[in-house]
């Protein structure tokens, strides 16, 4: 485990964060915001550890928390369940394939926002719930979906350009010298 890579991945959720907090682009185009978080989880679940995962889902679940309305800290276990749940099946989870990722994207975004939902209810809140907020959640995990796939490949741009591969060894010397013949 590359030990840059977790650090690119906690700076992209705080950059992830600040982003869904600052543009409101998306919002007033189609009515909702679209979570980058649920994407950026399901690729550290595939691609690192569970010490990274955990910082991932208390510290982006705290900034995002301190940025909206909810109550701080109620976007941790959500992000938390979701980073475990992928984590214990990664072995059999086809991490390079399209179709996975988006399903993983699709299924991680639907999930983090139906769990704060049930973690508001259970604490007393009163969110403002309406049809708006099933297509307001369609969008959300749709959009998810999407962004799925681009950080997969985005992340392994930054790992090729900021780490090193390990060169395979060869039987073959380039200093050494064959003699043919008799």
């Amino acid at each position: 485990m590359n030990p840059i890579n977790s650090i690119l991945i906690l700076l992209a959720t705080f950059v992830a964060v600040y982003l869904e907090a600052s543009f409101n682009g998306v919002r007033h185009l189609f009515g909702a915001q679209i979570d980058l978080l649920p994407p950026l989880i399901v690729y550290a679940s595939l691609s690192t550890n569970l010490v990274t995962l955990a910082l991932l889902a208390v510290l982006g679940g705290l900034w995002f928390d301190s940025l909206s309305a909810n109550p701080l800290g109620v976007s941790m276990l959500p992000l938390l369940l979701i980073a475990l749940a992928i984590n214990r099946q990664r072995g059999l989870i086809l991490r390079e394939q399209l179709f996975a990722q988006l399903i993983l994207g699709l299924s991680a975004s639907a999930v983090a926002p139906a769990l704060t939902l049930v973690l508001l209810l259970s604490i007393g809140e009163n969110p403002l719930l309406g049809w708006a907020s099933l297509w307001q959640w369609v969008l959300m995990s749709l959009g998810g979906a999407l962004l799925t796939p681009v950080c997969f490949h985005l992340f392994d741009i930054f790992n090729r350009a900021l780490s090193y591969r390990p060169r395979g060894e060869t039987s073959f010397r380039a200093d050494r010298e064959i003699k043919r013949g008799r």
